[in-house]
C-alpha cells in the first residue's frame, strides 16, 4: 500500500466511525496490506480524531489470549488508542447509537505513576510503575462490517476500540494477584462470561510489558498518568440497548454499564 491507499483507508474507517455505517473488510479490497501498513492506517485514523479536538488518555492491548490469536492466525497482541471520547463513567448509561456492532469485554486498567520506555521493560517494571489497577469495561465494536476482520482489518481499526468504562476504585498492587484472580461478567442478572488474570498473556502485567517493548521499539513511551487496558479476561458478549452489564474482579471491585 503506499501513502494515498493508507490515507484513502483511514478516512473510510474515519467515515463509518461518523455515521456508525460499517464498511467491507479492507483486507479484501488491499489483500497484501501488511501489519505495517495497519498501523499506518490506524495512526492516520487517529489523527483525524485528535484533529477534532480529542485527546490521547491510554492505549489498549488486544489479542492477549491464545483463543483470539489462533483465530486471527498470529502470535502475538495488537495495540491501539484510548481517547477522551471514548471513555463513558461506571454505573452510566451509555447509548447504543453511536455504536456499530458492539461487544462488552471485563478487563483490569493500569494506572501508571511513572513512565514506561522500552525495550527491555519487564515485568517487574511494569509493577514498580503503576499506581495501581481498575476493573475495567472495554466495549469493542468493530467498523468492519459482521466482524469479517484478520489481525490487518482489527489493528487498522484502533484495534477494534469503541469505548471504556472505569469502575470507581483504584486498588494497589499489593492486594491483587494479577494471574489468579477471578473475573465475572454478569448481563441482565446472568453471568455469561468468566475468567481469569491469567487469560491475558498469564499476567496482564506480562501484556503491559509487551506493549511497553513494542512501543519502545517505536520510540513511543508509556506515559505516567496514562490508562493501559491490559486485555480480555474472559469472552465477548454482544450488547444492544436495554442491556444491563456488571463485571467483577476478585481483589479489585466491580463497574456496572447500562446500555440505552
Amino acid at each position: 500500500m503506499n501513502e494515498t491507499d493508507i490515507l484513502g483507508v483511514a478516512e473510510a474507517l474515519y467515515g463509518a466511525w461518523q455515521t456508525g455505517n460499517a464498511i467491507d473488510p479492507l483486507t479484501a479490497r488491499y489483500p497484501h496490506m501488511s501489519i505495517e501498513n495497519a498501523y499506518g492506517v490506524q495512526q492516520a485514523f487517529i489523527a483525524q480524531r485528535l484533529a477534532q479536538g480529542e485527546r490521547v488518555i491510554g492505549k489498549k492491548i488486544g489479542v492477549t489470549s491464545r483463543a483470539v490469536m489462533d483465530m486471527l492466525k498470529v502470535d502475538q497482541p495488537d495495540f491501539g488508542y484510548l481517547l477522551d471520547g471514548m471513555c463513558a463513567s461506571s454505573a452510566s448509561s451509555v447509548p447504543t447509537t453511536g455504536l456499530i456492532q458492539p461487544k462488552a469485554e471485563g478487563e483490569l486498567a493500569f494506572v501508571l505513576k511513572k513512565d514506561l520506555i522500552g525495550p527491555g521493560v519487564t515485568n517487574a517494571d511494569v509493577l514498580a510503575a503503576t499506581e495501581g489497577v481498575m476493573v475495567c469495561f472495554e466495549i469493542v465494536d468493530s467498523r468492519i462490517r459482521d466482524w469479517k476482520i484478520t489481525i490487518q482489518d482489527t489493528v487498522a481499526d484502533n484495534a477494534s476500540c469503541g469505548l471504556f468504562i472505569l469502575g470507581d476504585r483504584l486498588v494497589p498492587l499489593s492486594e491483587v494477584d494479577l494471574s489468579l484472580c477471578a473475573m465475572v461478567l454478569e448481563k441482565n442478572g446472568e453471568i455469561v462470561a468468566t475468567g481469569a488474570g491469567a487469560a491475558s498473556m498469564g499476567s496482564p502485567a506480562n501484556a503491559v510489558a509487551w506493549l511497553a517493548n513494542t512501543l519502545g521499539r517505536l520510540g513511543m513511551p508509556l506515559k505516567a498518568g496514562e490508562v493501559i487496558l491490559s486485555g480480555a479476561l474472559g469472552a465477548m458478549v454482544p450488547v444492544t440497548a436495554g442491556d444491563n452489564l456488571r463485571v467483577s474482579i476478585g481483589g479489585v471491585g466491580s463497574c456496572s454499564v447500562r446500555f440505552s
